[in-house]
């Protein structure tokens, strides 16, 4: 330690409690609070990774302080339940979906550009997923049946991503770029149903070429419902 800091240290400790400013108090909370914020983001980001492995179900207090070599304890007292930790990655994983898949396509014009770049986007993601495994697929198997707030938070998250797809197609058409007689949920249901194939025939069944028949199923989806000089 060096002198400066020494004497600093000496003088912190020799300074009475009532001659320290309001500001000292008020720093060292921000402090406090700050660290306990990037502890339970640090705890937040090994649960996810944890997951993505075990799924949600297999999620525990014991496990992720393991995982993070910290005590039960110390994680406890971020997560008063195993139920909130639960919730905590599943909105941890939907806002990092919604960084990679959403707000960069948001970047591209509106209409059919804007949901090529939002399925371009799901499928890099998924490319990453087949090795390490989704949330929302992994989740919606242990959950499906099981009413409750994780189940709620899951769909939700689900729901808000279906919704955003949606209203993309609704924008193409509303663009020109679809035909007039599209129904965009049917669109966005066989989109979604092509990501949910991939990850099963390439994450269950190990197929080589899924990622290639899910990106030729897409380009089908566009030839039947868009305008032929657009898509």
């Amino acid at each position: 330690m060096s002198i400066a800091s020494l004497s600093a240290k000496l003088i912190r400790k020799a300074r009475p409690a009532s001659s320290r400013s309001p500001a000292d108090g008020k720093t060292a909370s921000g402090r406090a609070l700050q660290k306990g914020q990037q502890t339970k983001m640090a705890i937040v980001e090994a649960a996810l990774n944890l997951a993505t492995q075990i799924g949600l179900e297999g999620l525990s207090i014991g496990a992720l302080a393991e995982a993070t070599q910290m005590s039960k304890s110390g994680v406890f007292a971020h997560f008063g339940s195993r139920e909130e930790l639960q919730i905590s990655v599943i909105h941890q994983y939907f806002a990092q979906f919604e960084q990679a898949v959403f707000n960069a396509a948001m970047e591209q014009p509106r209409g059919l550009p804007r949901v090529k770049a939002l399925f371009a986007n799901w499928m890099k993601l998924v490319a990453e997923e087949i090795q390490a495994g989704c949330i929302f697929i992994s989740g919606a198997v242990e959950f499906d049946d099981r009413p409750g707030p994780v189940r709620d938070a899951l769909a939700a998250s689900v729901q808000t991503w279906l919704a955003a797809m949606n209203r993309s197609i609704v924008l193409a058409k509303a663009c020109g770029h679809l035909r007039a007689d599209v129904d965009e949920e049917q669109m966005a249901f066989e989109i979604h149903g092509l990501i949910l194939a991939l990850h099963y025939e390439a994450r269950f069944l190990h197929k080589p070429g899924s990622i290639a028949r899910a990106n030729k199923g897409f380009d089908n989806i566009l030839a039947r419902y868009g305008v032929p000089t657009i898509s």
